[in-house]
């Protein structure tokens, strides 16, 4: 399973909701040296854009990973810049306001905010 599939099926999961972050930091998991459970519980508490509707948490899960994987500290400039262009906020309450007026259901754009994130730590870090 690649992980991306991995990320996917986390999300799918009816028995768990793994959050935004949890669902992009565990499938890098193994890279990192950390076990599932351990990401699991670092990115715990960073849904919802930290249960506040702020930052993405797939941003934040995404910088957990990027920062586990040794990526130097300016490409979180560069992802936050390129997220931003691509759906026009990083604030989870801003995504899901645009995602509600566009008539897309929440999971489904949260599942996709996911997928963006994977895909840009992988192709950057070199892990595709």
């Amino acid at each position: 399973m690649t992980r991306k599939e991995h990320s996917k099926a986390l999300r799918a999961d009816p028995q768990v909701h793994y959050n935004c972050a949890q669902a992009v930091l565990i499938p890098f998991a193994g890279d990192m040296g950390l076990t599932q459970e351990q990401a699991n519980a670092l990115t715990l508490n960073f849904g919802a854009g930290m249960g506040c509707g702020a930052v993405c948490g797939a941003i934040s899960g995404a910088f957990v990973a990027m920062g586990g994987l040794g990526m130097p500290q300016e490409k979180r400039v560069e992802l936050l810049r390129e997220f931003r262009a691509a759906h026009g906020h990083v604030e989870c309450a801003q995504l899901l306001k645009a995602a509600m007026e566009r008539g897309e259901e929440r999971k489904c754009h949260c599942d996709r905010m996911v997928a963006w994130c994977m895909d840009w730590v992988s192709r950057e870090s070199g892990l595709e």
